[in-house]
């Protein structure tokens, strides 16, 4: 993934970058629950099954988010899995096509499914402390998955990414 030149006043950490993120077309699907990333983790396996996509090929990405947001007093939320898909598949409902334009983010890569609630942290942190404001569109704060679901949850591979307003 191309990443950009660091902006003037160098990042101090190493591990936080600037990326720019090319414009995506991709299949959604949402999960809703006490673990919706799995349901919506379930949906995107079974559409790749029917549209015959090998979903590890390397010709795809994996982003998600939470859509919507934990409540306070509720086990249960959303979280939206995204998997980018050619130009000649088609979805229907439960699944959406959406288009995702071009954007510069702050980007966090790091390994294993337990470190991500710190990795937030870290992200978030930065991002402020940098004076940036968070976006409004949780489309803007991504989770992108680059292992096989296969593989121990220890070893997945992320990035994190918060979408800077130009």
């Amino acid at each position: 993934m191309p990443t950009s030149p660091m902006e003037e006043g160098a990042m101090t950490d190493p591990t936080v970058r600037i990326v720019e993120l090319e414009p995506l077309r991709v299949v959604a699907a949402l999960g809703f629950g006490p673990s919706p990333e799995e349901e919506a983790w379930r949906l995107i396996e079974a559409f790749a099954e029917d549209h015959g996509l090998d979903m590890w090929s390397g010709e795809h990405r994996f982003f998600g988010f939470n859509n919507p947001d934990p409540s306070p007093g509720s086990p249960n939320y959303g979280y939206e899995q995204w998997m980018t898909v050619p130009a000649d598949v088609t979805a229907e409902a439960p699944y959406e096509i959406k288009h995702v334009p071009a954007g510069r983010y702050v980007a966090l890569g790091f390994t294993g499914l337990e470190q991500i609630g710190a990795n937030w942290k870290h992200l978030i942190g930065w991002f402020e402390e940098h004076g940036h404001a968070l976006p409004a569109d949780r489309e803007r704060c991504l989770e992108e998955l680059h292992t096989s679901t296969d593989q121990a949850p220890e070893t997945w591979r992320f990035d994190l990414y918060v979408g800077l307003e130009d």
